[in-house]
């Protein structure tokens, strides 16, 4: 099945559509601008601060989530309170229906799996299994035994699918840990294609990225670096001292720069973070040793024996020191010293200014950010405390545009969508057409965030598709209209019923967060 078999069908009528988006704002000649959507408010001020909280802090309104903003004191109050309830859903194991569950089985179990999906493919190449065995099952399918055939395709299917739950359903994940995570993986981006990560890239969003999205950056860091996906997806698990050899007879093997090239230009630094290619290397050395252990609780194991035990110098700092021995210490020394750089905390603050407040964050707003980062030693909670509380966050002129994952959960969230596997298949297949698989970004950067991405007018006709197929069998609804523009309104009571539900959520209003 490819990814256009799962994309919505377009709506039948494509030039009512169309003309439906030129008269709400949506498209200005043949090309939508950001201006255009600006002049499109919602209608009064408390709706407008209760859809920034709701879309930022989450995926958007929904009616239980409006009525409990309405119950806080204020809703900046609402949003700040969101902070300290997210971390300790954080501390919790998340809530995966059962049928789900099995991309979070321990990681000696995902491994076992993947190991009895490569024996149940080499029977097959071998001619030696029944034929029965080698007929696919039925994707985003989990109602039966996992077919050890296609283990590791289901377990990521059941990652992706949790994720849509994850991030639309607030009794599923608190939505400002769904979004937090969502930032997290992002930028410890892995990626799904790459075919010894695919099994353990759901195991990685939960433990890695959720576990540890509001506590302290370097464990999130330590945490990601000794992780099975990452160890496999930049190639860290292969880095050994130069002339290692993994077992008697094997062919030597050497440094491999992947990983802390990486951990050094996307991880922390920054590629202007005043480091050369001779630390890379260095830290490279640093880092021999650190590879996956496919019985070990936690995946990962410190091969002494591969390690490079020399004396290496990065960014000015000599590992190891002239008081300790060499081994697993000096590679989490270096990574909790680069997590704790100032141009760490400048590269980590400015991009979550940009996942939460504006793709252009003004510079006061981060001064603030890196002040906080830096005197509480990357406490995210602290971080985003500041962030929320920030009057950037809540200023008007401070518009983002919604990226495809957040407009399909969005959506998900507004119709109660993401508990039927027909709206799985829906919405993965929109997230590949709109060029935001889910977990498939190739390159360790992870996906761009701003609307010079994402707003084009394919992206908004494609976006509209969605929405209508999505609220095919909706009802109308109505807890939207505070939220949206008189013209968007006058526009919908022209439209039959039936197509309300989906051309509110393909409105203009609909687009921003």
């Amino acid at each position: 099945m490819t990814p256009s078999d799962t994309a919505p069908k377009v709506h039948p009528d494509r030039r009512a559509l169309l003309k439906w988006l030129v008269c709400t704002g949506g498209f200005t000649g043949t090309v939508a601008l950001p201006g255009a959507f600006a002049q499109i408010q919602p209608p009064l001020a408390s709706a407008s601060e209760i859809w920034r909280a709701t879309s930022r802090v989450g995926y958007g309104p929904t009616p239980q989530r409006v009525s409990d903003v309405q119950a806080a004191p204020s809703t900046r109050a609402w949003a700040l309170a969101q902070i300290d309830i997210a971390h300790a859903a954080s501390q919790n194991a998340p809530h995966i229906e059962p049928d789900l569950a099995g991309f979070n089985a321990s990681l000696p179990e995902l491994f076992q799996g993947v190991q009895r999906e490569r024996q149940a493919r080499a029977k097959i190449k071998a001619g030696t299994a029944p034929a029965a065995e080698a007929q696919a099952t039925p994707r985003m399918d989990f109602s039966g035994p996992v077919d050890p055939l296609y283990f590791n395709r289901t377990v990521a299917q059941q990652a992706a699918a949790w994720r849509l739950m994850a991030s639309s359903q607030p009794d599923t994940e608190n939505p400002l840990l769904a979004r937090m995570t969502e930032f997290w993986f992002n930028h410890l981006n892995v990626f799904v294609g790459k075919g010894a990560v695919r099994p353990f890239v759901g195991h990685y969003v939960v433990n890695v990225a959720r576990a540890h999205a509001l506590g302290k950056f370097e464990d999130l860091l330590l945490a990601s670096a000794r992780h099975p996906a990452m160890l496999l997806y930049l190639d860290q698990a292969r880095s050994v001292a130069e002339g290692s050899r993994a077992g008697p007879g094997d062919t030597p093997r050497g440094l491999n720069e992947n990983y802390a090239r990486e951990l050094m230009e996307l991880h922390t630094l920054g590629v202007d973070g005043g480091y050369t290619q001779n630390d890379v290397r260095e830290l490279a050395r640093v880092l021999t040793g650190w590879t996956i252990a496919p019985q070990g609780s936690n995946g990962f194991r410190f091969a002494g024996r591969l390690h490079d035990t020399g004396s290496k110098l990065v960014m000015g700092r000599r590992f190891p020191n002239a008081f300790a021995a060499p081994g697993e210490h000096e590679g989490e020394d270096a990574i909790r010293m680069l997590a704790r750089h100032p141009k760490t905390a400048q590269r980590v603050t400015l991009r979550l200014a940009q996942f939460f407040v504006a793709d252009q964050p003004s510079q006061a707003l981060l001064n603030s950010l890196h002040r906080t980062f830096l005197d509480t030693g990357g406490d995210m909670r602290q971080v985003m405390q500041t962030l929320l509380g920030s009057a950037d966050f809540w200023a008007p002129e401070n518009r983002l545009f919604k990226t495809p994952m957040d407009f399909a959960c969005s959506a998900l969230a507004a119709t109660n969508g993401a508990t039927e596997r027909r709206h799985w298949v829906l919405s993965l297949g929109f997230l590949a057409n709109a060029g935001q698989p889910m977990h498939g970004w190739q390159t360790p950067d992870g996906y761009k965030t701003d609307a010079a991405t994402w707003l084009v007018p394919e992206a908004l006709t494609r976006r509209a598709d969605y929405a209508i197929a999505l609220a095919r069998q909706t009802s109308e609804l109505d807890f939207l209209t505070p939220f949206l523009s008189s013209a968007t309104r006058q526009t919908l009571a022209q439209e039959s019923p039936g197509l309300r539900a989906g051309l509110a959520m393909a409105s203009p209003d609909f687009m921003y967060k």
